[in-house]
């Protein structure tokens, strides 16, 4: 079955969707985009380390991912200005990425792979780390869902719950790692932010929980996949932009459905 180089891309959007659905919903209520950002741009210095040290790219990639997530987390729970910081961080990170990659010797690497995504050379390899990174991230959501959720809505009453607010930004900012070294290789490093907000902010249009619009967040962003690959073959386009500009066309749809919804 996984033979089919399609069948293997299919199954490796929807699998990044059962991440990103529900951790996206979280970046949008937090309004933790720019960090999205940072994040996936860092990924691209995992990518030059780990051929530079000959290790598997997914290792050097979440081993950048995460300490990223660590230093941002630790700087947000200091009070640093976040805006700046991550701004700076996320430029950096891909400049020296980008830079690194071309000292490494004796590698031709394609980097719109990297930049944009190569979800059609998926391999069975891959599809296991996606999925087992996807279903990791889930169970986490799942596990810390209601302590995420009463962190995000009032820090205060999170406090007066016995919860560490600073905790569970941390857990979703690891979680957040996870994804992006998932996630580099279906949509690349530059699209991994638009895959997290964009089907979340279509569900927030229609959801009326936050349980509601995780779950619809999942299914927009499994069928943007579905969409984008389609849209790849039958028009001989990008895959991974063309998922996202699937995505975006979702989104508009449910902006227009939600006004048109009796309030």
């Amino acid at each position: 079955m996984f033979d089919d180089f399609l069948i293997r891309a299919a199954f490796a959007g929807v699998g990044l969707s059962l991440a990103t659905g529900p951790l996206g919903s979280f970046v949008v209520w937090r309004r933790m985009a720019y960090f999205g950002d940072a994040t996936s741009h860092a990924a691209i210095l995992g990518v030059a380390l780990a051929l530079a040290f000959n290790l598997p790219v997914s290792v050097g990639t979440l081993g950048v991912a995460l300490a990223m997530a660590l230093v941002v987390s630790t700087l947000a729970a200091r009070g640093w200005a976040m805006d700046t910081t991550l701004g700076v961080m996320a430029h950096s990170a891909l400049a020296f990425g980008l830079v690194a990659i071309s000292f490494v010797p004796g590698v031709r690497s394609d980097l719109q792979s990297w930049l944009f995504g190569d979800i059609l050379a998926v391999t069975k390899g891959d599809l296991a780390f996606i999925w087992g990174g996807a279903v990791l991230v889930l169970a986490l959501m799942v596990w810390r869902w209601q302590a995420l959720l009463t962190a995000t809505v009032n820090e205060d009453l999170a406090h007066a719950s016995g919860l560490n607010s600073d905790r569970e930004r941390l857990v979703l900012t690891l979680a957040l790692a996870v994804v992006v070294a998932v996630a580099l290789k279906v949509v690349g490093a530059l699209l991994i932010a638009a895959m997290l907000i964009i089907p979340a902010a279509a569900a927030r249009a229609l959801a009326r929980t936050p349980e509601g619009m995780a779950g619809l967040a999942i299914g927009v962003g499994a069928a943007s996949s579905l969409g984008g690959l389609a849209l790849a073959m039958a028009q001989d386009t990008p895959a991974g932009p063309s998922i996202v500009a699937v995505a975006a066309v979702i989104f508009a749809l449910a902006v227009a459905l939600g006004r048109l919804r009796p309030g």
